[in-house]
């Protein structure tokens, strides 16, 4: 293979990793429970794959690419507060600043504390994200290794 076509090759594959990565992986948990019942309160246990094994819990696409969770209690937001609901879910859009946060603010009239993340199924809480250029790295020493530089 010339070096023409290794390029060719390379281009396209980090064209579509860059395009898997930004658009079609972006999903949210979408889910409500209300104190000890339900699956979504904290801790939050489940991943993609454990979705369709549990009523309530759905991954849903979210085209801002932004995931909520919002914490609504009876004050004292601890875990042994009955009166505390979750909710996860996709926002239409983040904070004005694009940096991921938690805070105490006004949803519904209520007073909640409201997370906001940007990234495939983000709001579980405990995610893993591996930032973009460890990606291209990874991609680009394969690559070698498979076309023999």
């Amino acid at each position: 293979m010339n070096i023409k076509v290794k390029n060719i090759v390379i281009l396209y594959i980090l064209i579509n990793l860059f395009s898997v990565s930004n658009g079609l992986l972006r999903r949210c948990f979408q889910c409500r429970s209300r104190g000890e019942l339900g699956s979504c309160k904290d801790p939050f246990k489940f991943n993609a794959t454990q979705v369709d094994e549990e009523p309530g819990l759905t991954t849903i696409p979210c085209a801002s690419g932004w995931c909520g969770k919002v914490i609504e209690g009876g004050g004292t937001y601890s875990a042994d507060d009955f009166d505390m609901a979750i909710q996860r879910m996709c926002v239409q859009r983040g904070p004005d600043d694009n940096e991921d946060r938690c805070a105490f603010t006004v949803y519904n009239n209520r007073k909640v504390f409201m997370c906001f993340c940007q990234g495939d199924l983000c709001n579980s809480g405990n995610s893993l994200t591996i930032p973009k250029y460890i990606l291209v790295i990874f991609t680009l020493v394969t690559l070698s290794r498979l076309l023999k530089f």
